[in-house]
């Protein structure tokens, strides 16, 4: 996600304040990751065909978007940092809950998203996602951080795994 986002040229506009208004959310109640994954989650939305954000408006989507990273990385559980409780997170944008959890369902949908997703987890996160780790390895689901080293670094070649984590 280090890359820079793509966006159409004609999504570019409500990108632009979709992505304005998560930064501002996330660098004033969240922090850095949670506005990079958000973005990224906005701009891979403005490449659907159609694009939902072209329905609706900008401060509901932003809000979706934080909602569902927070959702799939957990934000509502206490024993998380930063911690926020969804409802909390709605009000914060003054969005109502029933219009965010709409949003963010459809965005769930669309884009097939589930809790601990590995798309959607934290950078910080990885490591300790049980999802990222999950190979598959002669029919067998195998943690490939139990594997060697030798085979960790084949998944990582292969782009099955963000990292080694034998190294």
């Amino acid at each position: 996600m280090s890359e820079p986002l793509k966006v159409p040229k004609i999504m570019q506009p409500i990108f632009a304040e979709v992505s304005q208004r998560i930064d501002e959310f996330c660098h004033e109640h969240l922090n850095e990751e949670y506005a990079l994954v958000s973005r990224e989650l906005a701009a891979t939305l403005c490449r659907k065909r159609p694009s939902p954000l072209l329905k609706g408006k900008p401060a509901q989507w932003a809000c979706a978007c934080v909602y569902v990273i927070g959702s799939t990385n957990f934000l509502h559980d206490k024993s998380q940092s930063p911690h926020l409780p969804l409802k909390q997170l709605c009000e914060l944008f003054g969005i109502g809950k029933s219009t965010a959890t709409s949003k963010a369902r459809s965005i769930q949908d669309a884009l097939k998203i589930t809790p601990l997703d590995p798309r959607w987890t934290l950078p910080s996160r990885l490591h300790d996602n049980p999802l990222v780790w999950m190979v598959l390895v002669d029919g067998f689901m195998v943690d490939i951080r139990k594997a060697p080293l030798e085979l960790q670094e084949e998944a990582f070649r292969l782009g099955l795994i963000p990292f080694v984590p034998g190294r």
